[in-house]
């Protein structure tokens, strides 16, 4: 499949991180994790005053460890509505502090509260840990919403990538273990299937961001030798979900040009037909992670104007200015 259809906009960009040349394999996942780490520390955190942050750990799933989270608040005397978030990464890269200046900024643009979880990453610590890591962070943070003046009963589940499947996952553990009440979910170019049977799973080899090799290895770490299989769970793999009702409200978008597009496509097509309000967008000639690489450029600016007023429609929030 071509990248003939790439946005000339976002072109400079994608040159900019083939260059890199990141491979995301067993061999240099320790590399790949010390250059993107290098990355988050070098980048200031910038955090107004009228956002408060606070760092808390929290109780892990039954019998593992403790979890971190972050809770970015704004200056409210009233409850406010809150983005349960969870960072991207494959499955294997990644933390809370890599969103820090997008959460800020999200907090500052529509006055909501933000929560992140550091969940554990693959190999490491393969499935479920993950995803009940972000259970569990999801049941505290409504437990504890008083607090930290945070609406209960409008919390949001959202990320992208890796963290856009997990926000999917937790949805349907929240529903299936009858846990807190979600009220919406931001999934963002999510990562939801392993069984790579799609088209564009299979396509984009070593022209993209996130081809279908580091996909596999992705899902490989996670998942071992249960990759493609039916031991596979749906918490994990959400794309294999076959009952999808009952499920909140989504948005969900993927770029054109990219590894996740026709599973994102399909997800958001069976979330409808089980009568779950959902809003599918597909960036034209944008590939995987365009938003974070060219957030100036026309699409980048589109897709937060987007995910913005989703979430303000959603939570019932005033709407921000772009």
């Amino acid at each position: 499949m071509s990248i003939d259809n790439l946005d000339p906009e976002l072109r400079p960009a994608l040159d900019a991180y083939l260059r890199v040349g990141l491979c995301f394999d067993a061999d240099s996942l320790r590399s790949v994790r010390d250059v993107t780490r290098a990355l988050f520390e070098a980048a200031p955190a910038l955090r107004p005053a009228s956002v408060a942050v606070d760092d808390v750990t929290i109780p892990g799933p039954e019998g593992d460890p403790e979890v971190a989270l972050r809770i970015y608040r704004p200056d409210s005397s009233t409850p406010v509505p809150a983005l349960y978030w969870m960072h991207g990464g494959g499955m294997v890269i990644g933390s809370m502090d890599m969103d820090d200046a997008l959460l800020v900024n999200v907090v500052e643009r529509l006055g909501l509260a933000v929560v992140t979880v550091e969940y554990r990453l693959a190999p490491e610590h393969p499935d479920p840990a993950p995803v009940e890591d972000c259970y569990a962070g999801l049941v505290w943070a409504a437990a504890h919403a008083a607090e930290y003046g945070i609406d209960p009963d409008r919390i949001a589940v959202g990320g992208p990538s890796a963290g856009g499947g997990l926000a999917a996952g937790t949805a349907l553990l929240a529903r299936d273990r009858h846990g807190p009440r979600v009220a919406f979910q931001l999934l963002l170019e999510p990562m939801l299937d392993d069984r790579a049977v799609t088209p564009s799973s299979t396509a984009y080899e070593g022209s993209i961001v996130w081809d279908r090799n580091a996909n596999r290895h992705g899902w490989t770490a996670l998942l071992g030798d249960r990759i493609g299989t039916d031991a596979v769970s749906q918490y994990a793999a959400p794309g294999r979900a076959k009952d999808l009702e009952g499920l909140p409200p989504a948005f969900v978008d993927v770029g054109e040009i990219e590894t996740f597009r026709d599973e994102c496509i399909d997800f958001a097509q069976r979330l409808m037909t089980a009568g779950v309000s959902t809003e599918l967008h597909v960036y034209r000639g944008a590939f995987h992670g365009f938003d974070l690489m060219a957030p100036d450029s026309t699409a980048g600016r589109l897709a937060w104007s987007l995910r913005r007023a989703a979430l303000a429609r959603a939570l019932e929030l005033e709407p921000s200015s772009d």
